[in-house]
């Protein structure tokens, strides 16, 4: 997934005022993306984008949503969620559009405003020759997957069974792994450490998943897999994204607002923000809860995953909440440490 921005996109704040956009993504069952094109008369008319429009006052989200479509489509929303908030600034214009992933409708998609319209897969979307810059976040962003595993096999003795759980996993569609081995690693079992990161790579590859290596291991690891999961001590001491990661994934852990703001200068990929929910491996800590998680992920910027307590059965409930999925180690793999 490209890491790269068109200029003058970024999430920092400016003086001029800030225009309140509602963007529906609106996403079929094969994955396709409904785009259009902007009618004559219009800035950028002849430029692809994703539909919706202007807050009026007092409207909430969803409702400037719900009418932007009945307008510009004909279709009502019957499933819509909130995703991503991202601030964006046009030579002459800031907008702060709030993406929000629509999977059910009522009506077919039909052109009100004079507007083309196609399906298209976020893939074919991102080398269109004429798409709105605002448009490249969220087709990237649709590229991640909604589960993102992280390992938590703790030593050579349990590898075999880790192993084979994780293979089954592969096949059933997981596509997005986190290599964390910290009590591993401590174990001093290096060479057998590697030999099992990369089997776990190569499996990965075969099965198009992408593997991120946690920040704690070594920077050569780095360079092999296909992202990095920085702890968040390691963000704060990097300060800016490595010209190592330029093609691939950066993933930050984060708690708070200072947080996910480092996450975002950084030009992450996504975050996970945590924890949501009580765990087993850190019984009677404080967690966020759906509501702090949705006040935090409202400003994050970014696609941020869900963790703490998080399992396929809380994935609605987080995606509801704003996240883009859910991420976890015991909860995503049947799998007891």
């Amino acid at each position: 997934m490209p890491t790269e921005v068109p200029a003058g996109t970024s999430n920092e704040p400016s003086d001029r005022p800030i225009i309140d956009v509602a963007v529906g993504v609106i996403l079929r069952a094969d994955g396709t993306v409904l785009l259009g094109d902007r009618p004559e008369g219009k800035p950028w008319a002849g430029w692809w984008e994703l539909p919706g429009g202007k807050l009026e006052p007092n409207e909430t989200v969803l409702e400037a949503l719900s009418r932007e479509l009945q307008e510009e489509l004909g279709l009502t929303p019957t499933d819509a969620t909130p995703w991503v908030t991202y601030v964006h600034h046009y030579p002459t214009t800031t907008v702060r559009l709030h993406f929000c992933r629509v999977t059910r409708w009522d009506g077919q998609p039909k052109s009100l405003e004079s507007q083309q319209l196609k399906w298209v897969t976020p893939t074919e979307a991102l080398v269109l020759p004429d798409l709105l810059p605002a448009t490249y976040p969220p087709l990237r962003w649709l590229q991640l997957p909604d589960r993102y595993l992280i390992s938590g096999v703790g030593d050579a003795a349990k590898w075999p069974l880790y192993l084979a759980r994780l293979e089954t996993a592969l096949q059933s569609g997981l596509r997005l792994i986190q290599w964390r081995e910290p009590a591993w690693q401590a174990h001093g079992d290096t060479q057998m450490l590697k030999i099992a990161f990369e089997s776990v790579l190569q499996r990965c590859r075969a099965h198009g998943a992408k593997l991120l290596v946690n920040s704690i291991h070594p920077q050569d690891w780095w360079l092999v897999a296909d992202g990095v999961h920085l702890r968040t001590q390691d963000a704060h001491a990097l300060g800016v994204r490595p010209e190592m990661l330029k093609n691939k994934l950066l993933a930050v852990s984060t708690h708070n607002t200072a947080e996910l703001e480092l996450a975002r200068a950084l030009k992450a990929d996504f975050a996970v923000l945590g924890p949501v929910l009580p765990t087993k491996s850190h019984p009677g800590e404080p967690t966020l809860g759906w509501a702090g998680f949705e006040s935090l992920n409202q400003h994050a910027g970014l696609p941020v995953y869900a963790l703490g307590g998080q399992t396929l059965a809380t994935l609605n409930v987080a995606q509801q909440q704003g996240a883009h999925g859910v991420a976890g180690i015991r909860g995503l793999l049947d799998w007891e440490q």
